[in-house]
């Protein structure tokens, strides 16, 4: 009879902290949705904080079953709250703004490296030159200008003339680009994308013969508004 009561109590717990865990791994979700979009690397000062600290307060309920699970919602939701207020008010007030986030700051003017920029930001020679590799610079002398962004990003500008020519520098025509319309992804038609790309299951249906190919063959066929067509098969395991 104990023992049969000890692995009914473990099991609830077990339970339980399933339970648990799934409702706080949800409003996770809720929480980071409502920030927004932005990956962890283009996050703001106040966002990176926010993120930690829920995280942070969300692992301590999943520990401590002991702990009850309203005592680890509420501090997250006041969390959240606070950053949403926060987020409203630095869209209305400058200075706000710019002490939750911060401002650029001019790391290159006019090909110069700004060593008192550097310093104040604590970047080092070798970091900068790093940066600039990513952006597929070598040569510090053809860059113009350098802006650290709020959210630890360097914006590179080259000077005009280190730049690439563009299709209109050369005076050369180009078609028009837009974005390709998914018509049949893993074998599934995308009814309401056949729709949005002006085409019907009859148009469908030619271009699977057109290539000896079924609905199911089909990984993924895509068109764009200049009739341009991606069509892959599906690999065979």
């Amino acid at each position: 009879m104990l023992l049969a009561m000890t692995v009914y109590f473990e099991v609830t717990d077990l339970i339980l902290s399933y339970i648990r865990t799934i409702v706080l791994y949800l409003l996770l979700l809720v929480v980071i949705r409502l920030m927004g979009k932005r990956q962890v690397g283009q996050m703001e000062p106040s966002e990176f904080v926010v993120t930690m600290l829920v995280a942070n307060l969300a692992s301590i309920p999943m520990q401590d079953g002991g702990i009850p699970l309203f005592s680890g919602v509420v501090p997250i939701v006041t969390v959240l709250g606070a950053e949403l207020v926060l987020s409203a008010l630095a869209l209305k007030n400058i200075r706000l703004r710019k002490l939750l986030c911060g401002k650029p700051v001019i790391l290159i003017e006019n090909g110069n490296i700004l060593q008192k920029n550097l310093r104040k930001t604590r970047i080092t020679l070798d970091e900068l030159t790093g940066h600039l590799r990513e952006k597929d610079v070598l040569d510090l002398q053809s860059v113009q200008y350098a802006i650290l962004e709020t959210n630890g990003n360097l914006s590179v500008f080259p000077y005009p003339k280190e730049m690439p020519a563009s299709a209109k520098d050369a005076g050369v025509q180009v078609r028009k680009q837009s974005l390709p319309v998914t018509v049949v992804s893993d074998g599934r038609l995308m009814k309401e994308n056949l729709q949005a790309a002006k085409k019907d299951t009859g148009w469908v249906q030619q271009v699977l013969k057109d290539r000896q190919a079924t609905l199911q063959d089909t990984w993924l066929l895509t068109v764009d508004s200049q009739d341009k067509i991606l069509f892959l098969r599906k690999e065979l395991h």
